[in-house]
């Protein structure tokens, strides 16, 4: 990994496992498929939610002084967690630290509002918060500790510097995490590129399944109708706990199996498998070397009409106005 931070996926299994190995207890993150309020209301208690969309870099990010939707509500951030975003790919942990952090037991939340987040977090919070946004997100920037665990879920890479964007790539799309969450009986939206927390109206715990998909609903909307690149993410209470609180066996074991593929899934991330892939194609050349009679050659040259044959479908599929490859979200 480089010195800096890396571009993490959108991914339940990797936020989860992000907020495990940073010390946090009985929280988990669950991929929401749409915005349907009831699907996001089931998963009670919320905590929040984090949204992942991408930049419009050809239209402006806010109406001058003002947010496109919502408030800027500036004296909101003395009193709760809110930090200015100063480095690159950091967005992703920024915003599920948004709401974490605001989720602490401090005396103002009911028991099940609040979230254990350990004693590398609770340190972190008490220094930061004595902080204005813009030293927030410096101290975040550059706490070797939480970068290093961001860091230990990007994707090996033995040949791409992630941190490192070129202006003449030709894939000039840009994506970004931002939070929803209830806070003091108001919804907030926690994004690190504005310059204050985004106040949309009063929201109690119950209510913001329903507020959080309207504000959701009014941002998509802004977009061409053909841009679906957007994922969503629920952060909610360990669903393994609300299982044995009433005896749903069924549902703890699938919560365990998806734990499991999760630390598989994640373990295969780390893994740089480019060594394994040239031993297996050096294998495979010996052995149609060794079986003569111009077999290296006909594989060779079935290759090569398999690949013509393959840019030629393509180019079919783009006149027609197929679908393109799909893009990976990740932050």
């Amino acid at each position: 990994m480089s010195g800096g931070w890396n571009t993490i996926e959108s991914d339940a299994g990797v936020f989860t496992y992000l907020l495990d190995n940073l010390g946090v207890k009985d929280v988990q993150f669950e991929e929401l498929l749409s915005l349907d309020p009831s699907a996001l209301a089931e998963l009670y208690p919320i905590y929040g939610v984090i949204f992942l969309f991408k930049f419009p870099t050809d239209t402006p990010y806010r109406a001058g002084d003002k947010p496109l939707d919502g408030t800027f509500d500036r004296d909101a951030s003395e009193g709760l967690f809110f930090a200015t975003q100063t480095i690159q790919n950091a967005c992703g942990t920024q915003a599920l630290l948004s709401v974490l952090l605001n989720k602490t037991a401090d005396g103002t939340l009911p028991a099940d509002e609040t979230i254990d987040i350990g004693s590398t977090l609770s340190d972190f919070r008490e220094f930061t918060m004595a902080l204005p946004p813009e030293y927030r997100g410096e101290a975040l920037s550059n706490s070797e500790l939480i970068r290093d665990v961001h860091n230990s879920f990007a994707k090996s890479s033995p040949f791409v510097d992630e941190t490192q964007r070129q202006p003449d790539e030709a894939d000039n799309d840009a994506f970004h995490f931002i939070a929803y969450t209830p806070i003091g009986g108001n919804l907030y939206e926690l994004d690190g590129l504005q310059p204050a927390p985004i106040s949309h109206g009063a929201c109690s715990r119950d209510e913001f399944p329903a507020r959080v998909m309207e504000v959701l609903q009014r941002r998509i909307a802004r977009y061409d109708a053909t841009e679906i690149r957007f994922n969503l993410l629920a952060m909610v209470r360990d669903l393994r706990i609300r299982a044995r609180e009433i005896g749903d066996f069924e549902l703890l074991a699938r919560e365990e199996r998806k734990r499991r593929d999760w630390q598989f899934e994640n373990a295969l991330r780390r893994h740089n498998f480019v060594g394994f892939a040239a031993e297996v194609l050096k294998s495979v050349v010996a052995n149609k070397l060794k079986e003569g009679n111009g077999a290296y050659e006909k594989w060779i040259d079935q290759g090569k009409q398999k690949m013509l044959k393959r840019i030629e479908e393509r180019k079919k599929a783009g006149a027609s106005g197929g679908a393109e490859d799909d893009i990976e979200m990740a932050g």
